[in-house]
């Protein structure tokens, strides 16, 4: 599990923190080294050449940066008046982090404009710090953790952020009006194996400078890892939804035999499925609800997360996926009753294949957890084929990050909730509770309902029409009898073809 709802509230608090300037003076600015040539194709022949060397881990940064408490590395932050881009025509405003704590490497960070290419110079004097923050050496191991993008969402010359590129190979992003919540990667390799995971790094970043009035802004990513190195960029466009358009090629160093394609990271605590596991005052804790896949024969597929009590790895076979993403479906604050954490507001993502990605499966993983500053939750598209050592792999996609980013053309009737519990004369009864549409008949018994199990009798199941939600409700009863797991299939029918999303979930005896 990734340990980062901290690592959240560090960004939170240093873009609040009170100034207090490293630096007497005016601000410095971020300084620019000696202009070289470069071109888009410079990044792949990086990683190529790499890959075909031994896999050289950069230098750590001093001691004392590494030793940082938690604490300590609040007490520097990056003083937004020395932006890159500040007090230019260029629509957008880059920040830098610092080193330290949980980022004990350097990732070299560049500007292009043109054909050529300027790296940022670590430079301590555009950071403030408070008066408790410790003296640390500075030699040449240093450089700049990772970079947030601001631009004009809502008021002119009002810069917000919208996405921050910081840790191995994790970036988030939100669209307009959402906050932080769930995370993407770069790679995902070897996730769930029982030898441990590898975490692929981002290594360099190049930033090209967009025009003015330009909407959107690219960043080019080298990634390196014991087992494969990378070429990205990224074609990014805020709003609601964020837009991030991905080309990369990887190349193995090994053979790849578990690779994770447009990865996804969140956290998954409890809902109305599982709360009597929790002594807590919120109905819910999550960043997303439920993993949807539209996958290649056309279905919608529903898959309401879970925070199991021993590791679940579940794997959803496919050719040629139209798409997938974690959604967070409850948007209204009582359903979480939270202040603070405001898990309404989270975003859901979306991965939109550009090519046809081929035979695999979407990977769904789910670690036990028992707080929320654990992530839990691992999504990705693992291809059938290995990636061959000396070989390479190109794929594109697309990412939307925000409230409802999924598409929404002839898409089947939503699930909004589910919820379960014990019947008093035994077994288990689940409800299913779909949103309402135009299209739903006023007369109920019109549709058909199709309710499945791998073990255990269910059955049939009556809906319902809920009068909150207006829309229909399926309630099943499930009797397990020596089974200690079963996987559920639900669906609403009308006239022969589907009305609603497949539904699917695995029940589990605790």
């Amino acid at each position: 599990m990734i340990r980062r709802r901290a690592f959240l509230a560090t960004l939170a608090a240093m873009a609040a923190a009170p100034r207090a300037s490293w630096a007497d003076g005016a601000e410095p600015g971020l300084q620019l080294g000696d202009a070289k040539p470069f071109g888009a194709g410079d990044v792949v022949d990086m990683a190529r050449e790499m890959a075909a060397r031994d896999y050289a881990p950069r230098p750590l940064i001093p001691e004392a940066w590494r030793d940082l408490t938690y604490d300590q590395y609040r007490k520097i932050w990056f003083d937004s008046r020395n932006a890159l881009w500040e007090g230019s025509d260029a629509p957008q405003r880059i920040d830098l982090f610092p080193p330290g704590l949980y980022f004990p490497q350097a990732i070299r960070t560049y500007v292009v404009e043109g054909d050529t290419a300027r790296p940022l110079l670590f430079d301590m004097s555009v950071f403030d710090t408070t008066d408790k923050f410790p003296d640390v050496p500075i030699d040449d191991t240093l450089g700049y953790s990772g970079l947030r993008l601001r631009a004009e969402l809502r008021q002119p010359g009002i810069y917000e952020e919208y996405a921050v590129f910081q840790g191995a190979s994790y970036f988030r992003g939100i669209g307009t009006g959402d906050i932080y919540g769930l995370s993407a990667r770069g790679l995902a390799l070897k996730t769930g194996d029982p030898m441990g995971e590898e975490f692929p790094d981002f290594t360099h970043f190049w930033l090209e400078r967009p025009a003015a009035g330009a909407a959107t802004i690219v960043l080019h990513a080298l990634l390196d890892s014991p087992s494969c190195t990378g070429a990205y960029r990224f074609e990014i466009t805020p709003g609601q939804p964020l837009r991030m358009e991905v080309q990369a090629e990887i190349f193995a160093r090994e053979t790849l035999t578990h690779v994770g394609i447009a990865p996804l990271t969140s956290m998954f605590l409890f809902d109305d499925m599982d709360r009597q596991r929790f002594d807590d005052f919120r109905p819910a804790v999550h960043d997303n609800d439920g993993l949807m896949i539209h996958n290649g024969a056309g279905e919608v597929i529903w898959r309401p997360l879970a925070n199991p009590v021993t590791l679940q790895i579940s794997a959803f076979g496919d050719n040629n996926p139209r798409g997938f993403g974690l959604m967070q479906r409850a948007r209204d604050f009582g359903d979480f009753n939270d202040l603070e954490a405001l898990y309404h507001r989270r975003p859901g993502l979306w991965v939109t294949p550009g090519e046809g990605w081929g035979r695999g499966s979407v990977a769904l993983v789910e670690i036990p957890a028992d707080l929320e500053i654990y992530d839990n939750i691992v999504a990705y598209w693992r291809p059938y084929a290995d990636i061959e050592a000396g070989s390479s792999h190109k794929m594109t996609y697309r990412l939307d990050w925000g409230e409802d980013p999924a598409p929404k053309a002839a898409m089947p009737l939503r699930v909004l909730n589910t919820a379960a519990g014990g019947r008093p004369e035994g077994g288990r009864i689940f409800t299913i509770d779909f949103e309402n549409a135009d299209h739903v008949p006023d007369d109920l018994t019109r549709i058909d309902r199709l309710v499945r199990s791998t073990a255990g009798d269910v059955t049939e199941g009556v809906i319902q029409r809920n009068p909150d939600t207006g829309g229909p409700r399926l309630a099943f009863t499930f009797m397990p009898g020596d089974n200690d797991w079963a996987e559920f299939r639900a669906q609403l029918r009308l006239d022969g073809g589907p009305l609603s999303e497949v539904w699917l979930y695995r029940w589990t005896r605790t």
